[in-house]
């Protein structure tokens, strides 16, 4: 198991880590739209999911993955309306691939964003590998 950091991506703001590797799997920690300075993307669904993803693609590349090698992702929002839009943003994002996907509403996201995305993915580094 390798624990994955990179600056390229927002700093975890809780115990846990951006991302693991386990054998040839990425496990990456729910992303906000938050910049890697720390600054929070607030307003348009459109903006606040592109930070999110932009951060995602991110933290896979630091696990020697990519976008093109997700193969499952979550997405949660606080207000179902958004689907749309995100669904808009996320294509893209992953282009002619799409992953497995589940959506789910909830009441609340950390420090009160719109949106979150996490993912499961494939890493092509041969030293993460068993």
């Amino acid at each position: 198991m390798k624990t994955i950091t990179t600056d390229r991506a927002p700093a975890a703001i809780g115990p846990y880590s951006q991302a693991i590797v386990v054998g040839n799997m990425v496990y990456t920690a729910g992303q906000i739209p938050m910049t890697p300075e720390g600054e929070l993307i607030k307003g348009d669904i459109h903006d606040q999911a592109r930070q999110v993803l932009v951060n995602l693609s991110n933290l896979l590349e630091a696990s020697g993955s990519s976008l093109a090698d997700v193969v499952k992702t979550t997405i949660y929002l606080t207000n179902m309306d958004d689907f749309i839009a995100v669904n808009t943003v996320y294509a893209e994002f992953f282009v002619g691939h799409f992953p497995a996907r589940s959506t789910v509403a909830v009441k609340t996201l950390p420090m009160n964003v719109d949106i979150e995305i996490d993912a499961i993915a494939v890493s092509k580094k041969e030293e993460y590998s068993f």
